[in-house]
């Protein structure tokens, strides 16, 4: 009789590291070759249809401005998810955050009355606060009542929009446009515009968030601490961290983390305060973090892979008539196909004969 055995596959450092790797970049390809079904059912050529996909936001340099400002924010999400999944606090309220950065930005920014070097500094720390803030609410639901951190923080994410919709309906209304957004923000609160036209402050921000976090994971005793409970909470208890601190500093840096990419819409893109100020931005955070393997610098090519499928997806629609939602798709398909190839490189399965009689 043939059967089949799971077994737990003990790697090495180098064998880790080849891993870390290897996993986003197959992820990715498989993920890509199972959409490419779709591509074929839309009546599109699977060639033609990724060449527009993700090449298009390189071909130029507005193209490329483009495609580095929206890397920017995925870049800001991913950070925050991988910084709380590595300490083991399942963050799944980016996106909440983020629109509490954006909201908290877009107050400072309208009402502030304050010169452009300290007006931005004063936005990006309010923003930072109020994300830190929303992520800690079910952080404490978990340390203090055991709430499951992933239910109360999904569940976030719907109170916060639904809030951030009253209030653009209501008292934050526009009142010369009458639209359900905010004013403008004031002209000294926007991020400086670095190169071209919209290549703004937000887009370097991030990269040194990304260094500086790798830096705080690797070299200091916070980062230490967070590495150690997301390992094992009761060996670090018992080491003498305090597991529910560490938890409580995850969290808080997350939301501080996915608040300031809410801050880079409000200031950089959008210069208002909107509903759909984020396409989904911290959703998508949870899937590059996880293309990352929750660090901090393979963050950085997971999201930019990321945002050229966004600023490709329109060029391929308008070549290929292939609908722009397929960006969407391969984002989902990509979380499915890295979660099941770590499931594999984890363990391996061995075939036996086995006799019997």
């Amino acid at each position: 009789m043939i059967a089949l055995r799971l077994e737990r596959r003990m790697e090495g450092r180098g064998a880790a590291s080849w891993l870390q790797f290897a996993l986003p970049l197959a992820a990715v390809g498989l993920a890509l070759l199972l959409c490419a079904g779709l591509v074929r059912l839309a009546g599109a050529p699977v060639g033609l249809a990724y060449e527009r996909l993700l090449l298009s936001g390189l071909e130029s340099g507005f193209a490329l401005q483009e495609t580095l400002v929206k890397t920017a924010p995925l870049v800001l999400t991913g950070l925050a998810v991988a910084v709380a999944f590595r300490a083991r606090f399942w963050n799944i309220g980016a996106e909440g955050q983020l629109l509490a950065g954006a909201m908290a930005a877009g107050f400072i920014g309208q009402r502030a009355i304050l010169p452009g070097p300290l007006l931005v500094p004063l936005m990006l720390a309010a923003a930072a606060a109020a994300g830190a803030a929303w992520a800690l609410l079910p952080a404490l639901l978990r340390v203090r009542l055991r709430v499951d951190d992933v239910v109360s923080s999904l569940l976030l994410n719907a109170i916060m929009l639904y809030g951030l919709m009253a209030l653009l309906g209501g008292p934050w209304k526009d009142p010369a446009s009458g639209y359900p957004n905010s004013a403008p923000i004031r002209p000294e609160a926007e991020l400086p515009v670095l190169l071209g036209n919209s290549l703004h402050l937000g887009v370097p921000l991030a990269l040194a968030a990304a260094l500086l976090l790798a830096w705080v994971m690797a070299r200091t005793t916070l980062g230490f601490a967070l590495r150690a409970t997301g390992a094992g909470a009761e060996a670090a208890r018992y080491a003498g961290i305090r597991v529910e601190g560490s938890l409580l500093a995850a969290a808080a840096l997350s939301g501080a983390l996915a608040g300031l990419a809410g801050a880079g819409e409000v200031g950089g893109v959008h210069f208002l305060v909107t509903a759909e100020i984020s396409p989904g931005y911290g959703y998508a955070g949870i899937v590059i973090a996880t293309l990352a393997e929750l660090s901090p610098l393979g963050v950085v090519p997971a999201a930019l892979f990321f945002a050229l499928v966004l600023t490709g997806a329109e060029a391929m629609a308008r070549a290929t008539g292939v609908p722009v939602y397929l960006a969407h798709v391969i984002q989902g398909m990509a979380l499915l196909c890295m979660v099941s190839l770590r499931l594999f490189a984890s363990y391996r399965l061995r075939l036996e004969w086995r006799r019997h009689g």
